[in-house]
């Protein structure tokens, strides 16, 4: 964990880190005192709490966008940051809090009405239930002072659940199943130094879509690219590997903290050298950066007796020369471990290939195809011969 020395957030009003550049001040909220009138003021027992601005959230920077954001950036926003922080998919502690954050954020800025009056009165416009603005000042989100002639009737924000949300974006669980429970194949957990993740930014002005403080777009950091060896039975059979992470995150006051994670990937049969597995946003968590994203990329370890070609799989065999004069049966073990006997009855020159159709690597975008398996012979010539052999041999070529 990086030791720094912790600094309290600085306390603005909530209404000031959402202005951009120089803007008219916000219009008192119809609950204050100053917008009631004298019989309201005598019942103000009856109006809602008004918290300190400090203490509301900004809607913009939690989905990280701008002011003027469109409909489109704000479901690009909600569906990223959902997908991080699913709590059926990010196990951390702080997950299930931000995607609720995330989804309040997204019901009401993709609500023209509910978006006006929040940029008119903030969150607790929302929550105090004013008068819905007029059709011209929903749709500038109006800078006026007041819900004057025009103004709708009285209107009460009914929050929707997180999960109501994510279904009606998504139509459903969106992950499936859950997390993973513990794996059941393959090894432990392999480690991977010097990977990153994130997993939560947190409050005191570090949203999850690390957003800068003006609403504007975060750039994104390289990717991170590891090697991921893999046996030629892995990459023939398929196979399971746990890779363990470490990555920086950011606590609640903005300090970075190291944390682990174990990272599942099912190794597909057929795969090839080169095939990449990326992991959205694995990489340190830094404030107004997206985190990179980690890519695994598939190295192809060396086996003692294939060699890959494509699709196809090559085997080379040992004989003698009477072998290759006289024909011989190639006895070998496959990938998956069956016994495999192969008759050749052809004159084997140095040149040669036997063939044997469907026994080489799996196609993985047909999975009932498979290349094919060559077998390739070294012959083995004599180093000499008498008088006799070779009078014999030519007798016998002639």
């Amino acid at each position: 964990m990086t030791q720094q020395k912790e600094k309290s957030p600085k306390q603005t009003p909530s209404h000031q880190g959402r202005t951009e550049g120089k803007q008219n001040p916000r219009p008192p909220p119809p609950w204050s005192a100053t917008s009631q009138s004298q019989s309201q003021v005598g019942s103000r027992n009856h109006l809602p709490h008004q918290p300190s601005p400090s203490m509301e959230a900004d809607y913009y920077k939690v989905l990280g966008v701008g002011r003027g954001a469109t409909d489109d950036e704000l479901k690009k926003a909600y569906r990223r940051l959902v997908m991080k922080y699913h709590p059926d998919k990010n196990p951390s502690p702080q997950a299930d809090t931000l995607f609720k954050q995330v989804s309040v954020a997204y019901d009401v800025l993709s609500d023209p009405d509910k978006r006006a009056i929040y940029d008119q009165y903030g969150e607790e416009g929302i929550k105090a239930g004013v008068a819905t603005p007029s059709p011209s000042a929903a749709h500038a989100h109006a800078h006026a002072h007041g819900f004057g002639g025009g103004s709708g009737p009285g209107f009460r924000f009914h929050p929707r659940s997180a999960d109501e949300i994510f279904q009606e974006m998504f139509g459903g669980s969106f992950f499936g199943q859950g997390p993973r429970g513990p794996w059941s194949g393959g090894s432990a957990p392999q480690s991977v130094p010097g990977c990153a993740a994130s997993v939560a930014a947190a409050a005191a002005g570090f949203s999850p879509g690390s957003g800068e403080a003006s609403g504007g777009s975060a750039r994104k950091g390289a990717a991170i690219e590891r090697q991921l060896a893999c046996s030629l039975e892995d990459l023939h059979k398929g196979a399971t590997k746990k890779m363990k992470i470490s990555r920086d995150v950011l606590d609640s006051v903005g300090k970075p903290m190291s944390v682990e994670e174990i990272l599942t990937i099912d190794i597909k049969p057929g795969w090839k050298k080169g095939t990449k597995i990326t992991f959205p946003e694995k990489g340190n968590e830094t404030r107004n950066v997206i985190p990179s994203d980690l890519v695994f990329i598939i190295e192809e370890r060396a086996h003692p007796k294939f060699k890959r070609d494509g699709n196809d799989l090559v085997y080379t065999h040992k004989i003698s020369l009477v072998d290759a004069l006289t024909g011989c049966a190639v006895q070998l073990t496959t990938l998956d471990g069956r016994s495999l006997t192969v008759p050749v009855k052809s004159v084997i020159s140095p040149t040669y290939e036997e063939v044997v159709q469907g026994e080489g690597m799996p196609i993985t975008r047909e999975p009932s195809k498979k290349g094919n398996l060559r077998i390739k012979f070294q012959i083995k010539f004599p180093t000499a011969l008498t008088a006799d052999q070779k009078a014999g041999v030519q007798q016998l070529l002639s």
